[in-house]
């Protein structure tokens, strides 16, 4: 059994050979890799869509300042203006087309891309201002039923289909609001579908509209289509003041327009100091008191020697050389968007809570 086990085990000198073996081994020169081939084939794996051609859409908005769809007109000839019927998840429904046969990257197209149905007739056009008037009876009916069940819930808006399948009461309120009961008995009254879809503050304000506190009309409710995320630090950028009352607008949320020139801010502000921060001028090193950003200067304290007075100048940014940046402050930036956070960091979530019937 000794000599089975001394034939397995190998030799002093196999042992030598191997490990001379695996030396030089580790000696020879790697191959080369080749990157550009490796990248070629990946390429031509996940670069189809990138590589894609442009699709040829039209636009279709059904509200004022509401989102754009995309639809394929196929052999239709439709002008920019003119009023379509398409069909959408939640059925049949009247739209206008803001612009017609427009290239859009193939990323941007949701599959499958709907075709127009066709152009809106005038009875279509009736049928509409039908259901507009519906709308508002069907609204008041409302008003009455949550009075009705004493719901704690503020009533916005009420939309109905084009084909008169579906009536939906958009509805605001502090928390969530048990109505099924409600649902129930406007079923019993319209005898069609109905939903109930809570909203936010922003939603809520585009709905009803109004003047913002610059004296126009708000932005949401005339050209934005969709929300974007808005944050404190926009403000500090931009140099605003933090006051909530002059960066909020109506719905209590932070201002949708700082967002408009912050991309303009963030590349101004790049390579420039904080008012805190030590700088080097051709005066002398100091301590920075007040940036403008839009003029690319900044105001600063100096000394020549350490011992001399200060002496306040002011310089261009091209002529300065940062030398120490002071630390921000610790400090928690609460977001507003259309399903984001509102001032303060604190969470206010807008639901979307539904119930059909």
């Amino acid at each position: 059994m000794n000599e089975s086990l001394q034939a397995q085990q190998p030799s002093q000198k196999e042992n030598k050979q191997k490990y001379k073996f695996d030396k030089n081994r580790k000696r020879q020169k790697p191959e080369k890799a080749n990157f550009d081939e490796y990248f070629e084939k990946l390429d031509e794996r996940l670069g189809t869509a990138r590589q894609g051609e442009p699709v040829r859409v039209v636009g279709v908005r059904f509200k004022n300042a509401g989102k754009i769809y995309y639809f394929d007109k196929g052999e239709l000839d439709i002008t920019e203006g003119m009023s379509v019927i398409v069909e959408t998840a939640r059925g049949m429904e009247l739209g206008k087309a803001e612009y017609t046969d427009r290239a859009v990257p193939p990323e941007c197209v949701v599959a499958p891309l709907k075709k127009i149905m066709r152009a809106a007739s005038p009875e279509d056009v009736a049928q509409d201002a039908a259901n507009q008037a519906r709308e508002k009876e069907a609204f008041g009916v409302c008003l009455e039923k949550i009075a009705k069940h004493n719901l704690d819930m503020k009533l916005i808006d009420v939309e109905m289909t084009f084909d008169a399948t579906k009536i939906i009461f958009y509805f605001s309120a502090d928390g969530r609001v048990d109505f099924r009961e409600l649902v129930k008995d406007l079923a019993s009254v319209f005898r069609m579908r109905i939903e109930l879809r809570q909203i936010g503050v922003r939603d809520e304000a585009k709905m009803l509209k109004g003047v913002s506190i610059c004296g126009r009309p708000l932005c949401c409710s005339t050209f934005l289509g969709d929300f974007q995320p808005v944050s404190i630090k926009m403000a500090k950028e931009q140099g605003l003041s933090l006051n909530p009352t002059k960066i909020s607008g109506i719905c209590g949320r932070l201002m949708c327009c700082l967002k408009y020139e912050e991309e303009t801010y963030e590349y101004l502000n790049k390579g420039m100091p904080n008012p805190g921060d030590v700088i080097r001028t051709r005066d002398g090193d100091g301590e920075v008191l007040s940036v403008n950003i839009l003029r690319q200067t900044i105001k600063a304290a100096v000394r020549k020697k350490p011992q001399d007075d200060p002496t306040i100048g002011s310089f261009s940014s091209q002529d300065i050389t940062i030398l120490e940046r002071k630390a921000p402050p610790e400090e928690n930036e609460g977001k507003a968007g259309g399903r984001g956070r509102g001032r303060g960091g604190k969470h206010n979530a807008d639901h979307d809570d539904r119930i059909e019937e």
